[in-house]
Parts: structure tokens; C-alpha cells; sequence
């Protein structure tokens, strides 16, 4: 089974693309939504003991906890210690799942997948990219982002000219979303009957 892993800064078009290929019948896994999931099971509890307050009705308060690590690194650091391995587990079974079903290829959605060191479990790596312009238009209308929080948040994650250099494959969705498609299918068709590591 061939492992490809997909990441792409904020505001780039990576869960749009991520669809795509859950369009093309290729097995996903998310890593975002199962961050979701847990705040609302498994990792509340502990992030509420962690982290005092930021728990509402048994559901992790993503804005209130966002505000507790955003600009503490120590915070933000035991929040992974955390939730990190929840999500390794959670990735683990997927593969171990798709494997098991005779999945060909599967996606694993990672946004800090060059951060993490997790490209190294994969077997190729497409990010999903676009002019800045275009990503700072898109990030600009989230509901309560400001120029200061997305400077915290890129300056978290690696550039991504530097992630253009690491990646295998490239999809730039700067070019509309049709355009897009277009490049998964021709990454499917590249990969078509590749050996894989899983």
C-alpha cells in the first residue's frame, strides 16, 4: 500500500484538495478531524486537567484553549504531549484498516507534516500551494483571524518555498479548484501501481 502524505500552510485549498482525493475513491485520514473528535471525547478530560477551564459541557473550547498556547511554546508543547499520540494511535489504525480492506494508495492529511518529522512515514508527499496573495485573501476571511494571530501561525509552520523544495509533488490551487482536480488525477495516474512501504 502506497502511503502519500498531504500538507499545505494554512489558507492554501489542502482540505478542498484532501476531498479530491476522497472524490477519487482513495481512502483519507484526517488528522484535523480527529483532533475535533477528541476535543469532544478521549482528550477532553485531560486537556481540562492540563489546562483548567478550557473545557465547556465536555467539549474543548478551541478558542479558549487556542488563546492559553497560542503564544506560550511551553503550553503549546505539553498540549502535543497530549494530543499527539491520540493521533498517532488514530493514523496507526487507519493504515492498519486500509491496509486489511487492500487499499492501493491512501492520504494522510497532516498540516505539520514537514514540522512533525511525519514525511518520513510516508512514501511521496504532495502539498498543496498558491500564491501568497491568494492564501492571505483566503485566511483573511475566517471568522476572528487578525494579521497578528496568522503571523503566529505561520511562524509555526515551515515556509512554504522550503516545503516546495521537500515535496514530491506540488498542487497549486492558486490556478482555481478545477485545475486542482486535474493534478490529483494526474498524480493517481503517476502513482498507479507504485510500490509502497505499509
Amino acid at each position: 500500500m502506497f502511503v502519500l502524505g498531504l500538507t499545505g500552510s494554512i489558507g492554501m485549498g489542502k482540505s478542498s484538495t484532501a476531498a479530491m482525493f476522497r472524490e477519487e475513491g482513495i481512502p483519507v485520514h484526517d488528522s484535523d478531524a480527529v483532533v475535533h473528535a477528541l476535543y469532544k471525547g478521549g482528550a477532553a478530560p485531560l486537556i481540562e486537567a492540563a489546562f483548567p477551564g478550557t473545557v465547556r459541557e465536555g467539549v474543548v473550547d478551541r478558542g479558549l484553549l487556542g488563546a492559553r498556547v497560542l503564544d506560550d511554546p511551553a503550553a503549546l508543547a505539553r498540549l502535543e504531549a497530549i494530543v499527539h499520540p491520540l493521533v498517532a494511535g488514530a493514523r496507526h489504525d487507519f493504515l492498519a484498516d486500509a491496509a486489511q480492506k487492500g487499499a492501493r494508495l491512501v492520504v494522510l492529511d497532516i498540516p505539520l507534516l514537514f514540522e512533525t518529522g511525519l514525511d518520513r512515514e510516508v512514501d511521496a508527499v504532495v502539498l498543496v500551494s498558491a500564491p501568497e496573495t491568494v492564501q492571505k485573501e483566503r485566511v483573511g476571511q475566517r471568522p476572528g483571524m487578525t494579521p497578528e494571530r496568522l503571523a503566529v501561525i505561520l511562524g509555526r509552520q515551515m515556509p512554504d518555498t522550503e516545503k516546495r523544495t521537500r515535496a514530491h509533488f506540488i498542487i497549486d490551487t492558486g490556478r482555481g479548484f478545477d485545475a486542482a482536480r486535474q493534478q490529483v488525477r494526474g498524480i493517481l495516474r503517476t502513482l498507479a501501481g507504485a510500490p509502497g512501504r505499509y
